[in-house]
């Protein structure tokens, strides 16, 4: 009590105390090295280039503090579900990390209103609250330790906001999710059964893998079809948000088969210009072959035109 009397003392006479004061408020503590915290608050969008050439942004820290929290979040859904099996546990936990809700108690920490950002698009949209309050969690964990940032999470991320009892009630489609991430970038979504067995009990079990552009992404083992390939999403749904490298791979290859689709019609179009063509039997003057090429163009491709 008095050591912390002591503190707010010398916060108050500190040339950043507004910062300290800011942090106070949102942690409930004073920070250590403050510099990790407005290092938290610093969005991609407004990075700093340090001496060594670096871009200073929070990023690393979001990094960081997307595992803690994981482990933090796994440790209580763990305690709080004593009898669950561990699809139940992974579930919940995804739940309740998900980015919509870590948006919903960012907000109402108030990190909007002191997270450095010069992105004009809607933040919920970017989930920039979301990365914001993970990259905070990552700042405890570096200044205060595991327990700190365990506090932190029990205290002001889960009791004030998250009711754990029903948001473990509440199904979550992960493969709907995957289904509207593959439409949105155009990437071929492929579920396979690849196993069928039986369990010790001679109950029946399907193991699904699922594929993003013939890329494997996930596996999933459970008690039904839909059970394997829900799990089966939710890893590869992980894997997306994990993984950078694997996801530019993905979309690479989807702007490869259109690149190729497009030069296939294009040779295409070209095979039938040389029908009336010129040298080499390629139209030289197309504004003067139009009327003859329309007589040998697709109907599609006319009416396209």
């Amino acid at each position: 009590m008095i050591d912390n009397i002591i503190k707010k003392i010398r916060f108050f006479l500190h040339p950043k105390k507004g910062s300290y004061f800011a942090f106070y408020k949102i942690l409930g503590f004073f920070p250590g090295n403050l510099n990790l915290y407005e290092e938290a608050l610093l969005h991609k969008s407004s990075s700093k280039e340090k001496q060594n050439g670096r871009y200073l942004n929070n990023e690393r820290l979001e990094f960081l503090g997307d595992a803690v929290l994981d482990a933090v979040v796994a440790d209580l859904v763990y305690r709080k579900f004593r009898n669950r099996n561990e699809g139940f546990l992974t579930n919940t936990r995804s739940k309740i990390v998900k980015r919509e809700t870590l948006d919903m108690v960012a907000g109402n920490l108030g990190l909007n209103k002191v997270i450095v950002s010069s992105h004009r698009s809607n933040t919920k949209k970017n989930h920039i609250l979301g990365n914001a309050l993970e990259a905070l969690i990552g700042a405890i964990y570096l200044d205060k330790g595991y327990f700190t940032a365990k506090k932190f999470v029990d205290r002001k991320v889960i009791k004030p906001y998250i009711n754990i009892d029903q948001i473990a009630r509440k199904e979550v489609n992960f493969k709907s999710k995957l289904l509207e991430w593959s439409q949105k970038y155009r990437i071929d979504l492929n579920f396979t059964v690849i196993e069928n067995f039986t369990d010790e009990e001679n109950n029946p079990v399907f193991q699904s893998q699922v594929a993003l552009n013939g890329l494997w992404a996930g596996t999933g083992t459970g008690y039904s079809k839909k059970e394997s390939q829900q799990r089966a999403a939710l890893m590869a749904l992980k894997k997306i948000k994990s993984e950078r490298e694997f996801v530019e791979q993905v979309k690479a290859l989807s702007w490869h088969d259109e690149g190729n689709e497009r030069n296939e019609e294009n040779e295409g179009i070209v095979k039938l210009m040389g029908v009336n063509g010129g040298k080499n039997g390629i139209v030289e003057s197309p504004f003067e072959q139009d009327v003859e090429l329309e007589n040998h163009l697709p109907e599609m491709l006319i009416n396209k035109k």
